[in-house]
């Protein structure tokens, strides 16, 4: 990838874009999009910034409130990244949500931009009780992989890699990635689009760690359960999202500073 005086790039998604669990509510997330903006500055180029994720959105609310904003800031990189919150839903239409994936990738790649996406990882081997849901991931990331060659799409495959469902990468939610999950995927993306500089180091598995006991394994799925899953079982049934109400975090292209850059 060529990067050549001045970069635009626009981050499109859901919680994991916007930067969920590398940060919090006071001090703002940084999320791996950030982390990817800043690899591309350090490359030398200029570049301005927009992230129009929004936490708790489907695929088709990324689609209808957030590709038009994006086509109308004529990226030179977009990402793509949604589809997790319609995947663990009880009326989950595989088709209809990689359409509106592949409908993103069509309509950004068709104004120039070199786009990227990635899969998901095995979602059994980071929340147990979610095995029954891992044909489902299979399937969807067989779909992306098709619909991102149809169009060109660069696809950071995180899904063939175990360090992926290290549970060091991620939050206790089983949801939201961990800084160091956020820095692999910011890796990843990075070495898929072909970004000076990077290289597959991502995916280097992390020391290994003592395997747990049978009750302390037990303890960690009922924590799981009250801490995690209750609440967004509830959310549900009242028909909330995390996301209402709130708005893209960086909506206008920003310049990207570096550490130890300007003032």
């Amino acid at each position: 990838m060529r990067l050549d005086g001045d970069l635009r790039y626009v981050a499109l998604g859901d919680s994991q874009t916007e930067g969920l669990g590398d940060g919090d509510e006071e001090s703002g997330y940084r999320g791996w999009a950030d982390r990817l903006a800043e690899r591309l500055a350090a490359t030398g180029a200029r570049v301005d910034y927009a992230n129009l994720a929004v936490r708790g959105r489907l695929a088709e609310q990324v689609r209808t409130e957030q590709l038009e904003d994006a086509l109308e800031l004529r990226p030179d990189v977009a990402t793509v990244f949604a589809g997790v919150n319609d995947l663990i839903r009880p009326g989950y239409d595989a088709g209809a949500v990689v359409g509106h994936l592949e409908t993103m990738f069509a309509e950004l790649t068709g104004v120039g931009a070199r786009v990227a996406t990635l899969t998901f990882p095995d979602i059994a081997r980071i929340a147990p009780l979610a095995r029954p849901l891992v044909p489902r991931v299979l399937d969807f990331n067989a779909r992306v992989r098709e619909a991102a060659e149809r169009h060109g799409v660069a696809v950071a495959d995180t899904a063939l890699h175990e360090v992926a469902t290290d549970r060091r990468l991620w939050r206790g939610d089983r949801l939201h990635c961990s800084p160091e999950g956020h820095e692999r995927i910011a890796g990843a993306v990075a070495h898929a689009l072909g970004i000076p500089g990077s290289d597959d180091s991502w995916a280097d598995p992390l020391p290994p760690l003592p395997a747990p006991g049978v009750l302390r394994t037990v303890a960690a799925e009922v924590r799981w359960l009250g801490s995690f899953l209750g609440p967004w079982v509830v959310r549900r049934v009242r028909g909330r999202s995390s996301g209402d109400g709130r708005t893209a975090k960086r909506p206008a292209p920003l310049p990207v500073v570096l550490c130890g850059e300007g003032s």
